[in-house]
Formats: structure tokens, sequence, C-alpha cells
């Protein structure tokens, strides 16, 4: 699911940097950054951060407690189809001997 940054003119001068998802779905946008050096070592920032980043949860019941959950990304409709694709039959795992000696 690798998704990309897109750097796009703010509206107020600058730039922005766009985070889509591998379906091109827009997950986040920047502050603004005065320049296109800037914004890059945002998205440098942006890297660690999401590598290593506490979730703090800041919402209305959430009092500022760390979610800690290991969750996996929702998938998108058209990931999830690719993923129940049929294997070959060339690529399926062959059933294996149990209690088999060798000797």
């Amino acid at each position: 699911m690798a998704g990309h940054f897109e750097l796009v003119d703010a509206p107020d001068g600058g730039y922005r940097l766009r985070m889509l998802d591998g379906a091109g779905n827009l997950m986040a946008i920047s502050v603004t950054f005065p320049t296109k050096r800037a914004a890059v070592a945002g998205v440098a920032m942006a890297r660690e951060i999401a590598g290593t980043g506490l979730i703090r949860d800041k919402s209305h019941d959430g009092a500022g407690s760390v979610i800690r959950d290991r969750v996996r990304p929702v998938s998108v409709p058209k990931e999830e189809a690719a993923r129940r694709k049929k294997v070959p039959a060339a690529h399926k795992k062959l059933p294996t001997a149990r209690g088999a000696v060798v000797g």
C-alpha cells in the first residue's frame, strides 16, 4: 500500500504537501512551507514521525491518552480485491508429510 507525497502551491503563497495513499485518497495536508526545499525537509520529518511517533488521543473522550494498539491499515476496495484473487495452481503450496521418518 505505497502512497506518495505531492508538492502543491499553497493558496497564500509558498508550498504545501499532500499525502495520498496507494489508491490516491487524500490522507493529510501539511502546513505551508516558504520554499520547496523546506517542503522536502517536511517530508523527511513526516516520515520520521509516522515511523516512530505515538498516537495521542486528543478527542473529546480521549483525555490525552496514548493509543498503543497495533492496528492494520484500512484496505480500499481495489486492494481488497487484489488480495482475494485466486493463486494459480503452480504457486500453491504442496501438502507436507507429517510424521514421516527419514532414515
